[in-house]
């Protein structure tokens, strides 16, 4: 079915309507900061010496189709998913004996647990913890089959584009509706900008609004950002201190604008001071009291711009630190370890970043009887939520068996990953983040074969979804090409939550869950890599259609 709504979209473009709607999208996208600083590859750093620059981030021309029903799926488990990570995050019991074996042959992880354990022995004094999530799905239709929704992963720290995707819909709204929505300029016209709403052709019948539906993903980010900030309380600090959020960046960050959005809309809309800190600022500008001083421990934030200054953060929101490669310093591991000691709520704390890897993704896709992880965790909702959630699992194996009987899990895992014949069908994911560390299909069986086997249980096997073959956009790069051709989708959630964790308890009383906002990539279809940042996908909007 979805392969007609694909048939003949989007529509044709003479050179004189390429040139006019590539023209309107750059000035547009550069008049409302939809962009992002060039890399070196399109400017390099000798002609951007001061990095002033900024280019159109990477932008379909038009909205991708997605199906209605699935869409509407996604949004609906969001908030359960909030819950189950809320629950995951607290149950430091059952994170230890899953992540056990990774902490053993991966530093990355083992030195984020190790801050865990060093805190705890001193005592935390926050047991509130912010997450700001986004799940990541694509389309699923083996053999044509009708479209079903694969969660690809879930993330729980730096869960970026939410300021740019709110601009992408806006962009293609006013493509398809400028001046009027029945007679838009820069569109031919189409079945999908269409109104009345209903495609008479021999295709699908196509219910649809005729542009992308409304995006809220600053709004939604930002409410929990506020949540926070609100449940933090009073100054902890002698005397009090005004209280902020800080944005912790990374030194060289390309997608600032996108963040800009976040915090310009915090201060807009709650009132709400917040301030970009550099990973390598941490130490020099953020300070704790002594414990003789202040055993409340407040994080206390010195501007560099105004030295005589000081603030009490409330809540540290991570868009950085997520990767091995940014604890490039020699004091970056205590530079974490400050933040997480501190009173301010973290976003997210170590354990939940810990909750994020993909190996927590694998075993929750365990079924009964072996473990009802999802049960376990989600006590509260009927079967039918539960089934309807485990529906968006993909298969997934872990590699950690030494080959004992019992193992068959791993073994499976194992078998599926060293022969050519099945290993062409998955794809091999490390705990990491941030794009470009996997390993695909045929290339599974040389790479395990390159390295210890004890080193395998790094990894998790994935079965690979099998998006739509039939799906075509057109995008503008950064450095202004324009490319066009078969593509692949990825449709991010996004979601917040605000918990409090107890002493002794493993359940998280939620404050806040909400969900709201989405952020769609699209990359040609033999690219296996998603991210825009690393320069993989473009930025989309999404314009839905109903089979009837």
């Amino acid at each position: 079915m979805a392969v007609n709504v694909y048939s003949n979209y989007p529509p044709e473009l003479t050179s004189d309507q390429e040139d006019f709607l590539v023209q309107t999208v750059k000035n547009w996208s550069v008049e409302h900061a939809l962009t992002v600083r060039p890399s070196t590859a399109i400017v390099s750093q000798e002609i951007n010496t001061n990095n002033v620059l900024a280019t159109n981030a990477p932008v379909t021309l038009f909205p991708s189709p997605f199906p209605k029903a699935c869409f509407q799926q996604a949004r609906c488990l969001q908030q359960v998913y909030n819950e189950l990570y809320a629950a995951i995050a607290s149950d430091q019991e059952w994170l230890e004996a899953v992540l056990k074996e990774l902490i053993e042959v991966d530093d990355f992880l083992a030195n984020l647990w190790k801050i865990h354990l060093a805190v705890k022995e001193e005592g935390y004094v926050q047991d509130l913890t912010l997450g700001l999530f986004r799940s990541d799905y694509m389309l699923h239709t083996p053999d044509d089959a009708p479209p079903s929704l694969k969660q690809v992963e879930f993330n729980t720290i730096s869960s970026s584009f939410g300021g740019l995707s709110v601009k992408v819909a806006q962009l293609h709204t006013h493509l398809a509706t400028y001046p009027s929505a029945k007679q838009p300029v820069a569109y031919p016209p189409h079945a999908l900008f269409a109104r009345p709403d209903k495609d008479s052709s021999n295709g699908p019948s196509i219910n649809t609004i005729g542009h992308p539906p409304p995006n809220s993903a600053v709004s939604t980010l930002t409410a929990g950002l506020a949540a926070a900030h609100n449940a933090y309380g009073p100054s902890k600090s002698i005397p009090q201190l005004p209280p902020c959020i800080l944005f912790l960046v990374q030194d060289n960050e390309r997608n600032v604008f996108d963040q800009y959005a976040l915090s310009t809309n915090l201060y807009e809309e709650h009132r709400i001071p917040s301030f970009r800190l550099p990973t390598s600022k941490i130490l020099t500008s953020t300070s704790i009291p002594s414990k003789e001083t202040n055993p409340n421990r407040p994080l206390i934030y010195t501007p560099p711009s105004s030295p005589e200054t000081q603030y009490e953060v409330t809540v540290v929101y991570f868009r950085a630190l997520y990767a091995p490669s940014e604890y490039d310093l020699p004091t970056s591991w205590a530079a974490r370890l400050h933040l997480e000691r501190s009173a301010a709520i973290k976003c997210p704390t170590v354990l939940l970043q810990l909750s994020g890897s993909k190996k927590i993704q694998q075993v929750l896709t365990s079924l009964p009887p072996e473990a009802d992880h999802l049960q376990h965790f989600l006590p509260g909702h009927d079967a039918s939520i539960l089934s309807n959630l485990r529906s968006t699992f993909a298969p997934q194996y872990s590699l950690s068996s030494e080959g004992t009987a019992s193992d068959s899990d791993e073994i499976q895992g194992v078998r599926l990953a060293l022969s050519p014949t099945t290993a062409q069908h998955h794809v091999l994911k490390p705990q990491r983040e941030g794009g470009g560390n996997n390993i695909y299909r045929t290339n599974i069986p040389p790479f395990l074969a390159s390295i210890p086997r004890s080193q395998w249980k790094q990894y998790i096997l994935m079965e690979l979804i099998q998006p739509p073959t039939s799906a075509k956009n057109v995008a503008l790069r950064s450095d202004g090409q324009v490319v066009r051709g078969n593509v692949i989708s990825e449709l991010g959630i996004f979601g917040t939550a605000l918990w409090k964790t107890s002493t002794g308890s493993s359940k998280p009383d939620i404050l806040h869950n909400t969900e709201g906002g989405y952020l769609l990539r699209t990359k040609a279809n033999d690219s296996d890599e998603g991210g825009v940042a690393a320069g993989f996908s473009s930025l989309d909007s999404l314009i839905l259609y109903e089979d009837l």
